[in-house]
């Protein structure tokens, strides 16, 4: 469009390239001025992606929304869509506005920014291998090891990067699952990278006090009252459950060794009810898998009168057994809206609350509690429970809740607590992630960084990267507190082009940090602070999560999904239903990958 069929009189065109022009000169100033405490770090000048951060940066320093609209009245470009290459869009509408003025201009500045991004992702997640932008990266699950054939499916549906979480599980689990995935990218023809996450310093809730020592044995019954599942337990003279999670009861070796398929157990229970025992199958450790047709309440000592069958069916019976001891399950803290809870600096247990004061609980890392000051918030269990420190005491400090379900909320041991108001003064990896460092190293394509804070924890994983031979190996820079959002800009400006980056938008966690109104808008300058640094982004946490782990579908999920197009990786957690996940996964990407990239809205054709 012309400036004279925008109707644009020669003196607003004229201002508005005196005005762009000033705008140009005066980004080319900012941003060397932002880049120069790094020059340090880059002897030999700083890379494309850098400099166009930079200039980025410089450019949304400033409310540009009237001169947008202007520049949209005139039929120009609104400067909305340049992220990947901030100079060469601007130099664009500026010789426009020359040409419109009669003035000869050279050649327009040019710049490859897309191309760019574009190869930096296939470097992280491997080539397109489907019709669509955005790749898919899929948590393993513990069965993956076992289970070669879950993988393949996966890979069939169309998953491009597998993700293992190295705060579950093991190296030995983690190999075998690795060595299943080098063999199907094998016989797919095409590379599927290990992206492999460090658990880094997540704090959770300490142990508490263990209730009194009884087992549940739950039967279940449809709502005439008839049993449909009889309760299911492990006998065993280890302690421990299997992996379905099953309760256990410690027997005696002996006793153990002589059970058999058919023979049963009697036994009364804590409320001296009859119950029987039936033993089913060989369970782990050596032990049995029995049934009981009857809620029961089992304690410690328990008597047990075994029955069995002789070959020529004689009926035998012993009644020389018991129960063993077994410590009672950890209680439950209930904390209500306007409850206190004491948040200790020591190793004691925590205990529900009392007459005597409120409930306790402890913390993974008990020296941080002194760093709490009062007003400051603390969240527990993925937010479900928010306090503010109310004030600090000899014990440690004392919160307030404000915010809980009007039920309360269930605190249980090992939850995760996040600390948004807090400077954490904590190493970039802790102990556990050098020893994980060294498999990674060995194995992974891409290593996770887990709440990194500061450019500093990136030097301090380049270093051990590098003490491991495999200093070149990709990054991805989890942002999932508040610290690493305000610091995102010096994280990026301080690696680029010294180190291949990606960034993950942890949205579980950060949306605690934030707060979920403040999030919603920050996922969105993350994506554009990447697209101009040319790093490529994952978008993670809850992706479809419902569909993934009950096999439904949640409409404002659908909209998420798409809203991922967006981004260079969409991760889903593993789940019952995965695989039908990855497949409406692939199927929306493929579909909005024709509408939409990054911010620009791509005009198929319409079939109405």
């Amino acid at each position: 469009m012309s400036m004279q069929a925008a109707n644009v009189t020669n003196r607003e065109q004229d201002e508005l390239l005196k005005e762009l022009s000033a705008l140009f000169s005066g980004i080319c100033q900012e941003s060397d001025h932002r880049l120069a405490p790094y020059r340090a770090r880059y002897p030999d000048g700083f890379s494309t992606a850098a400099r166009n951060l930079a200039d980025y940066l410089a450019l949304r320093s400033q409310d540009l929304r009237p001169l947008q609209q202007r520049l949209v009245n005139a039929g120009l470009s609104s400067l909305g869509r340049g992220e990947s290459r901030v100079r060469a869009n601007l130099a664009r509408v500026i010789d426009m506005l020359r040409r419109a003025s009669g003035v000869e201009v050279g050649v327009t500045e040019t710049d490859n920014g897309s191309e760019r991004l574009a190869t930096n992702t296939a470097r992280l997640f491997g080539s397109r291998n489907r019709e669509r932008y955005a790749r898919i990266m899929v948590t393993l699950p513990a069965a993956a090891a076992a289970q070669p054939e879950l993988i393949r499916q996966l890979v069939d549906n169309g998953i491009d990067c597998a993700r293992i979480n190295c705060a579950h599980d093991d190296p030995d689990t983690w190999q075998r699952m690795i060595g299943h995935v080098r063999r199907i990218e094998a016989d797919a023809g095409r590379r599927i990278p290990v992206f492999m996450d460090l658990a880094g310093h997540k704090l959770r809730t300490g142990p508490i006090e263990p209730g009194p020592a009884v087992r549940h044995l739950h039967v279940q019954r449809d709502i005439f009252g008839h049993l449909t599942r009889p309760a299911r337990v492990l006998l065993t003279a280890a302690a421990g459950t299997d992996d379905s999670g099953m309760p256990w009861l410690p027997v005696d070796a002996a006793l153990l060794a002589g059970l058999r398929t058919g023979h049963t157990l009697h036994f009364r229970d804590s409320r001296d009810k009859y119950r029987v025992l039936q033993v089913k199958e060989p369970g782990l450790h050596g032990g049995w898998i029995a049934e009981c047709e009857a809620n029961a309440y089992v304690l410690p000592g328990t008597p047990l009168r075994w029955q069995g069958v002789t070959g020529e069916g004689t009926l035998i019976a012993s009644a020389d057994f018991r129960i063993g001891t077994f410590p009672g399950k950890p209680q439950i803290l209930v904390v209500r809206r306007g409850d206190h809870l004491l948040l200790r600096h020591d190793a004691q247990a925590g205990q529900c609350a009392s007459a005597t004061g409120p409930a306790q609980i402890g913390c993974s890392h008990p020296e941080i509690v002194g760093l709490l000051q009062p007003g400051a918030s603390v969240w527990f269990d993925d937010g479900k429970l928010g306090c503010v420190v109310a004030q600090r005491v000899p014990e440690g400090v004392l919160l307030r809740a404000t915010h809980a379900g009007p039920r309360g909320v269930r605190l249980r041991s090992g939850k995760g607590i996040n600390l948004p108001d807090t400077e954490l003064p904590l190493p970039a990896l802790t102990d556990q992630d050098l020893a994980d460092l060294d498999f990674i190293c060995a194995h992974a394509d891409i290593v996770g960084f887990s709440f990194v804070r500061r450019l500093e924890d990136i030097d301090a994983l380049r270093h051990e990267l590098a003490a491991r031979g495999k200093a070149g190996l990709p990054i991805v820079l989890k942002i999932e507190t508040a610290a690493a959002v305000k610091n995102l800009p010096d994280l990026l400006l301080g690696t680029l082009g010294k180190h291949a980056l990606g960034v993950m938008i942890a949205r579980g966690d950060l949306a605690i940090e934030l707060g979920s109104v403040r999030m919603a808008e920050i996922q969105e300058e993350i994506l554009w602070i990447c697209e101009a640094a040319h790093v490529p982004v994952i978008w993670a946490t809850q992706v479809l999560d419902s569909l993934a782990r009950k096999g439904v579908i949640a409409r404002p999920e659908i909209t998420d999904a798409a809203m991922s197009v967006r981004a260079e990786c969409v991760m889903l957690n593993k789940g019952e239903y995965i695989h039908d996940a990855v497949s409406v996964l692939d199927h929306i990407l493929t579909r909005m990958d024709a509408h939409q990239y990054k911010k620009v809205s791509r005009l198929r054709q319409l079939h109405w």
